[in-house]
C-alpha cells in the first residue's frame, strides 16, 4: 500500500525563502513535495551512460559537488560561518553551482540585509533561477519592511512572478500610487494563503479606503471558514468589529456554542452573518449537528442566499462522507438560490456535482443540478477536463427529445469533440463516449544533432541535473523547471530527450508533457526496466501495461524514492506493507533495507497489486485506489447504489486517490499501445458498473493491510 501518487517538486519553487529554509530537513530528506526523488540520480553527461558507468560518474560527481551539499547542510542549521566559508571558497573555485551557495547564504540573512547586496546579487547571477528566485523573497521582506520604494523598483523585474503574496503587496502599492486595484485586489485576498501579511493589509488599507465594501470583507470570511484558514476568516471578520474577529475565533473550535451564543444576539448588527459561518464550520465538524440547526433554527432566520451557502457547505461535507442525504442537501441549497447565482466556492460546487454523482436528489434531477453546480463555476475551473465532461454528459441527458433538442445535443458532442483531443482520462473517454477507439498521437520527428546538442549545451539543464546528482534533487527540479520557461516544442522535446538519457525519468516525462504540437510518447511514457517488469507481471497474471500505468503515477520510475508518508522504491510500499507482502511472496529473511532494491520491490509491488485486484474481483478501478489508500476505504466508497466506473472515481473523497485511480487507468491504456499488447479500452479497464460485493463473490482477504 502506498501513501502517495507522485507530485512534482517543482512546487517547491513557490514556497518563500523564510518557508523553504524551515522546511529545508523535510523538503531535502523527503526530496519533493509529496513524493521526493533520489538521493543519488545519474549524473549528466554527453552520452547515455551503463548503469556501472552512470554509478561510478555520480559518484565522481558528489565529490566534486561536496561543498554544495555541506553549504546546503549548513543552511538547514543556520550556520552563518560556514555559509560564508563556503560562498567565498566555492566563488573562489568558479564551480558551476556557486550561484546556490550564494543564493542560500545570503537568503540565511536576508532580514539584515541592504538592497545594494541584493542588486550586487542580481548582476553577479543576472537571468539565473537563483536571481529571479532571491527577488521573491526580498519583495517579500521589502514588503514587510513597507519599503515601496524599492518594491516598486524591483517588483517589474521579477520575472516568474507567482507569489500570491508579492502579488498583494504589489497592488496595494499600486493603489497607494492611485490606481484603480479593486477587482484585482478582491481576487488577490481571497485567494490569500492563511492571512499572510500582505494580501491581509491589502484587505484592510483598502476597506478602510472604502475600497473593498463590507459584502467583499464577508465573502473573504465565507472563503476563509470555507478553506479552513482559520487566521484569515478572523481577520477579516475584526475589519467589520473586533467582537466579530473574536465570535470568529471562537466559532473554530466551538461553532455550535457560537451559533447558541447568536440566537440571543437579535441586535448584532453581523449576526446572520457570523451565523452563516458558524454553520459552515459546523458542517466541517459535525455535519449532522449543522443540519439540524438549519432545519430546525436557522434557514428561517438567514437571507436566501446565506442559507444557501450553509446548506451547501453541509452538502459538501455530507458527500465527503458519502452520505446519501448529500444530494438532496445541495438540491435545497440550489432551491433557496432561486434564480440568482450560486456564491459557492468552486471546491464546494465540485463536491455538488461528486454528490449528484453519487446520489440524485429525492424527487430531482440529478443532471439538471450537475450543470447548474458547474456552471457557476470560474470560468478557468469550467474548462477542467473532469467538468467539460460531464456538463456534456447533462447536456446530452437533459437535452429535449426529437428536433427541438438537436442543438442541445450537438453542443454537447462538439464539447465532448474537443475534449477528446485530451491526452488526460476524461479525454479518452470522451473519445470513447462518441464511439471512437483511442489512438496514439502521430510520432514527434527524430530530434535533429543541432537540436540535441543546444539541450546538451544549456546551461540551466546541466545545472538542474547535477544538483539532482548531487542529492539536491528539490534544487535541480526547480532549476531544470526555470530553464523550461518559454521553450518551444522542439526544445521540450530536446529536453526531455537529455533527461531520459540520463535515466533522470521524472524529468523526462514531465518535460514531454508539456508539448503540445509535438508528441513523443516513448518519452511520456517511457518503459525502463521493460523485460523484468513484463515477465514480472505476466509471472502472477497481471497486465504489464497496467503495472506500467501504476509505477509511472506512483514513483516516476525513480528507484530510491521516497514518500512524506514513509513509502519507498520503484513501486512505492510502506515498510509494515512489504514486510506483509515479503511473507506472503515467500522471500525469506527479508530486511527493510531492501525495499529499494529493485528486483526486491518490483516482486513485492506486483505480490500486493495482484492481491488487492483478486480481492477486488479484477476491478483494475477499486484495486488501484486500494492500491494507494489501502483496501478498507474502496470497501466502503463501493457502498450504495450501483456506479458507473467513472462516476464512481470522481466520487472518491480522497482527492489524491480520485486523482490516482484515473491516472493509472488513462496511462494504463496507452503503456498497452506502447508495448504493443492488445490494448483494453479505458471502459473496459474501468469494468461494469460499481456496487456492494456481490453477495455470490467470496469474503474478502481483511488481512491486507
Amino acid at each position: 500500500m502506498t501513501s502517495a501518487a507522485y507530485s512534482d517538486p517543482a512546487m517547491n519553487q513557490r514556497t518563500p525563502f523564510p518557508l523553504r529554509r524551515a522546511l529545508a530537513t523535510a523538503f531535502l530528506m523527503a526530496a519533493c513535495v509529496s513524493h521526493p526523488a533520489a538521493q543519488t540520480a545519474p549524473a549528466p553527461a554527453d552520452a547515455p551512460q551503463t548503469p556501472s558507468a552512470q554509478s561510478s560518474g555520480t559518484a565522481a560527481r558528489a565529490g566534486v559537488d561536496t561543498p554544495i551539499v555541506e553549504a546546503r547542510d549548513a543552511l538547514r542549521r543556520r550556520d552563518g560561518a560556514r555559509l560564508a566559508a563556503l560562498r567565498s571558497s566555492t566563488a573562489a573555485a568558479r564551480h558551476p553551482l556557486a550561484m546556490w551557495v550564494d543564493y542560500w547564504e545570503l537568503g540565511n540573512r536576508l532580514g539584515e540585509a541592504q538592497q545594494p547586496e541584493l542588486d550586487a546579487f542580481y548582476t553577479r547571477w543576472k537571468g539565473t533561477y537563483v536571481e529571479d528566485r532571491l527577488r521573491n523573497d526580498w519583495l517579500l521582506e521589502l514588503g514587510k519592511r513597507r519599503d515601496w520604494a524599492n518594491f516598486a523598483r524591483d517588483m517589474p523585474l521579477f520575472r516568474m512572478n507567482d507569489d500570491r503574496e508579492v502579488t498583494c503587496y504589489h497592488l496595494l502599492t499600486q493603489h497607494l500610487a492611485g490606481q484603480d486595484v479593486r477587482e484585482a485586489a478582491r481576487a488577490a485576498w481571497f485567494a490569500q494563503r492563511d492571512a499572510d501579511d500582505g494580501c491581509q493589509l491589502l484587505g484592510s488599507t483598502l476597506y478602510q479606503a472604502q475600497v473593498l465594501k463590507a459584502q467583499d470583507v464577508w465573502r473573504e470570511a465565507e472563503l476563509s471558514v470555507d478553506a479552513n484558514r482559520p487566521r484569515a476568516a478572523r481577520a477579516a471578520a475584526a475589519l467589520i468589529h473586533p467582537a466579530s474577529g473574536q465570535l470568529v475565533a471562537d466559532l473554530w473550535a466551538q461553532p455550535l456554542q457560537v451559533l447558541k451564543r447568536l440566537e440571543g444576539e437579535e441586535a448584532m448588527i453581523t449576526r446572520a452573518e457570523v451565523a452563516t459561518l458558524a454553520l459552515m464550520r459546523a458542517a466541517a465538524t459535525d455535519t449532522d449537528a449543522a443540519e439540524q440547526q438549519l432545519s430546525v433554527t436557522w434557514e428561517r432566520r438567514l437571507a436566501p442566499a446565506q442559507a444557501s451557502l450553509a446548506w451547501a457547505s453541509v452538502g459538501r461535507h455530507a458527500a465527503m462522507r458519502q452520505a446519501p442525504g448529500a444530494a438532496e442537501h445541495f438540491a435545497r441549497a440550489v432551491r433557496l438560490a432561486g434564480r440568482a447565482p450560486l456564491t459557492w466556492s468552486d471546491e464546494t460546487l465540485a463536491w455538488a456535482v461528486r454528490a449528484a454523482l453519487r446520489h440524485a436528489p429525492v424527487g430531482g434531477d440529478r443532471w439538471a443540478l450537475i450543470e447548474r453546480a458547474i456552471g457557476s463555476m470560474s470560468e478557468a475551473e469550467q474548462r477542467d477536463s473532469a467538468w467539460l465532461y460531464w456538463r456534456a454528459r447533462a447536456m446530452q441527458a437533459r437535452a429535449r427529445p426529437g428536433p427541438e433538442g438537436e442543438s442541445e445535443r450537438t453542443a454537447a458532442r462538439d464539447m465532448l469533440e474537443g475534449l477528446s483531443q485530451q491526452m488526460n482520462f476524461y479525454g479518452k473517454l470522451a473519445t470513447e463516449d462518441l464511439g471512437r477507439r483511442v489512438t496514439l498521437p502521430p510520432a514527434a520527428a527524430p530530434l535533429t544533432d543541432a537540436e540535441r546538442q543546444a539541450a546538451l549545451g544549456n546551461p540551466g539543464l546541466v545545472r538542474g541535473l547535477r544538483l539532482i546528482a548531487a542529492g539536491l534533487r528539490s534544487e535541480g527540479v526547480r532549476e531544470w523547471n526555470w530553464t523550461l520557461r518559454g521553450m518551444a516544442d522542439r526544445e521540450l522535446l530536446a529536453a526531455a530527450q537529455k533527461a531520459c538519457e540520463r535515466e533522470v525519468w521524472d524529468r523526462c516525462i514531465n518535460t514531454s508533457d508539456r508539448t503540445r504540437g509535438e508528441v513523443d510518447m516513448a518519452q511520456r511514457f517511457p518503459t525502463p526496466f521493460r523485460a523484468d517488469v513484463v515477465a514480472r507481471a505476466r509471472e502472477i497474471d497481471l497486465d504489464p501495461a497496467y503495472v506500467y500505468g501504476l509505477i509511472r503515477q506512483e514513483s516516476r520510475f525513480i528507484m530510491d524514492t521516497r514518500s512524506h508518508a514513509g513509502a519507498s522504491g520503484l513501486m512505492q510500499l510502506m515498510p509494515a506493507t512489504a514486510r506483509w507482502t515479503a511473507k506472503r511472496a515467500g522471500i525469506a529473511d527479508f530486511r527493510l533495507d531492501q525495499i529499494n532494491d529493485r528486483d526486491i520491490n518490483l516482486r513485492l509491488g506486483t505480490t500486493y497489486l495482484k492481491l488487492v485486484l483478486d480481492d477486488f474481483g479484477g476491478s483494475q478501478a477499486l484495486a488501484a485506489a486500494a492500491y494507494n489508500a489501502g483496501p478498507s476505504r474502496p470497501r466502503r466508497w463501493r457502498e450504495g447504489a450501483l456506479m458507473e466506473p467513472a462516476a464512481w472515481a470522481e466520487s472518491i473523497p480522497f482527492h489524491e486517490t480520485r486523482d490516482y485511480v484515473k491516472k493509472v487507468l488513462s496511462n494504463a491504456v496507452y503503456y498497452g499501445a506502447v508495448l504493443g499488447t492488445p490494448a483494453p479500452s479505458l471502459k473496459a479497464r474501468l469494468g461494469g458498473r460499481i456496487g456492494p460485493r456481490e453477495a455470490t463473490a467470496p469474503v474478502p482477504n481483511r488481512e491486507i493491510p
